[in-house]
């Protein structure tokens, strides 16, 4: 007599599941404090800590187990994936993989990637697009605008098809939307760039896949990393979608149960499972997944333009207000005018941005980021472009960032500007 374990999912490319129940997309927060700092972690959702909670009770183990719990369990981390890939419109041959977060995943895909292959970067990445990847990549400098970065990427692959070995892989690994600016770039033109030049495109969507959907197919990108944290998923999962091809011939990101179909007694007789397991050794992160899919099912049942002109107002709101404090400089890698999410890099003149940081958090019970936001060459660069546009020398070494989302509200953002301008 045979048993099914886990009742059989639908795949992309057949049925659609049934729909995930719907859940509220309000934000967890503390009461009189205003956080503004979604950039490095975005707040809980309710929809997530909901899924967890309910699921919480059958917690057991995943893909381990014929108990009731560890069935229902199984059956919850597969529907997950599912979710997932078919929010970021995954191909029906395509991996959803779950990770960390965004660096756990750029580093899955550098350890992937075949021997010999060169990626080409611009040097305006977070480090978990510039880091990972092996030695030989190309790093292009920051563009001015966003058809500068067209224009440099294609002639940049130009010269290397034309240097190397034609039959060597090539992969382009490009953001989204800015960590520091927010500023969006050109990713459906840049893949098609990459794509006319045989190479393949992974998109780092930290920034850009809480503000505005994010779809594989529509914008032709091979790969894509996100990280559930800054997508009001914060219990510990990302995601890295993309191609199997080289995932399935490239050795086990973790080595250990659940990564094998075979190990024998000998040494290295070990046969590598194909598909996402082989590169999710260990027991894997349930309740993460679990809280990530929550969230996309929400996501994917609102209106997600009413959301985004929400965040613009919000934003338009932010940028306009410090425009109008004389010693508060914005920084930016592109026009004023170029489309970005709701994040706004920023120095007050004279002041030390972790003082005034501190300031904001300890007077005003005001939340934002200081630093050089884990994107030192960029935001080092925009630093120096302010002082030159704005012909101040008074600007700190540092810069403060505020970044907004589900259930940032007008009055937050006035908040902000009211403290800066006593800073004046």
């Amino acid at each position: 007599m045979s048993v099914t374990l886990v009742p059989s999912l639908p795949t992309r490319s057949g049925t659609t599941p049934a729909p995930a129940p719907s859940r509220p997309l309000d934000v967890l927060g503390v009461p009189g404090e205003i956080n503004l700092d979604y950039a490095a972690s975005a707040p809980c959702a309710r929809a997530a800590a909901d899924a967890v909670a309910e699921l919480l009770p059958w917690y057991a183990s995943v893909h381990r187990g014929a108990g009731a719990l560890s069935r229902r369990c199984t059956l919850a981390y597969e529907r997950a994936r599912q979710t997932v890939g078919d929010f970021f419109g995954a191909r029906a041959d395509d991996h959803v993989i779950f990770t960390r977060n965004t660096t756990d995943a750029l580093n899955l895909l550098a350890r992937a990637v075949p021997a010999g292959t060169t990626v080409v970067t611009f040097a305006g990445e977070h480090h978990a697009n510039l880091l990972p990847w092996p030695r030989g990549s190309v790093r292009l400098p920051v563009p001015t605008d966003p058809a500068g970065a067209v224009r440099a990427l294609a002639a940049a692959l130009t010269e290397l098809r034309r240097d190397s070995n034609a039959a060597l892989p090539v992969l382009v690994a490009v953001t989204g939307a800015s960590n520091v600016t927010g500023e969006r770039w050109p990713v459906a033109e840049l893949a098609r760039v990459a794509h006319r030049h045989g190479a393949r495109i992974v998109l780092d969507a930290a920034q850009l896949a809480p503000h505005a959907p994010v779809d594989l197919l529509a914008l032709d990108v091979d790969y894509l990393a996100v990280s559930g944290h800054k997508l009001y998923a914060p219990f510990g999962a990302g995601v890295l979608v993309g191609r199997a091809d080289w995932l399935d011939a490239a050795p086990p990101y973790l080595a250990g149960g659940g990564a094998t179909s075979h190990v024998g007694p000998a040494t290295h007789d070990v046969t590598w499972a194909t598909g996402p397991a082989r590169h999710e050794g260990g027991t894997p992160n349930l309740l993460g997944a679990v809280a990530l899919a929550a969230v996309c099912a929400a996501l994917a049942g609102a209106d997600r333009a009413a959301l985004a002109a929400g965040e613009q107002a919000l934003l338009a709101r932010l940028r306009t207000g410090i425009a109008a404090l004389p010693h508060v400089v914005e920084l930016r890698t592109f026009g004023p005018d170029t489309p970005r999410v709701g994040i706004v890099s920023f120095v007050v003149a004279g002041r030390d941005s972790a003082e005034v940081a501190a300031r904001l958090a300890a007077d005003h019970r005001i939340g934002v980021r200081d630093g050089l936001f884990c994107a030192h060459p960029l935001a080092r660069r925009l630093l120096t472009e302010a002082a030159g546009r704005t012909g101040r020398r008074d600007l700190p070494p540092t810069a403060l960032r505020a970044s907004v989302g589900l259930g940032s509200t007008p009055a937050q953002v006035d908040r902000l500007l009211a403290a800066l301008a006593t800073l004046g």
